[in-house]
């Protein structure tokens, strides 16, 4: 089956990670034009994402693929930012997440990579139904970035909420695969 044109924007955010990537860690204080051309990457992946899921949706194009590919383009770009601008805010606090954060938004993936993991371990059909708590915890931590890029003051009272969703969300999503493990062992 040809790769649909939602898949190939999907493929395209992926190759935009590493270039938002270098971007990011190209940033220096006299360099400051590299923060806006990252927070322009991430703005354009960002809407991209909201491109590729209208598109599958309205033409009715939903693959195997993009169930994986997309998620994967998500988390790449999310994690990216929080790991990148992290490592950067060391270096000039005007661009700095605090660890705490950055360690919930990666533990969160970190375990539901793990628990997709063991589910197709345990040879049970692995089917994630996105819920409104992963879409405002994905909102959330964009929000994030683009406050940080743009260097929104106040952006930083977002920074315990996405936290707060950002677990509940996990939370969630584990349930959902404790429920796939428990139907798979019947």
């Amino acid at each position: 089956m040809p790769l649909t044109l939602a898949n190939k924007i999907t493929i395209l955010r992926i190759i935009l990670v590493p270039v938002f990537i270098a971007v990011v860690l190209y940033y220096h204080p006299q360099r400051d034009y590299y923060r806006w051309i990252a927070l322009a990457l991430f703005v354009f992946s960002a809407g991209l994402d909201l491109l590729d899921g209208y598109i599958a949706r309205r033409n009715h194009e939903f693959t195997r693929i993009g169930a994986l590919l997309d998620p994967l383009a998500d988390k790449l770009l999310l994690i990216s930012a929080f790991v990148g601008l992290y490592i950067m805010g060391l270096q000039f606090p005007l661009i700095h997440f605090p660890i705490w954060l950055v360690v919930g938004v990666i533990s969160r993936d970190a375990i539901l990579l793990l628990g997709a993991i063991v589910i197709h371990m345990a040879q049970c059909e692995l089917v994630i139904k996105p819920n409104i708590w992963g879409k405002l915890a994905t909102l959330f931590q964009v929000l994030c970035v683009i406050g940080i890029l743009s260097q929104i003051s106040g952006s930083s009272l977002l920074w315990p909420i996405t936290l707060v969703v950002t677990i509940i969300s996990g939370l969630l999503y584990v349930r959902q695969g404790i429920d796939m493990l428990n139907r798979g062992a019947l």
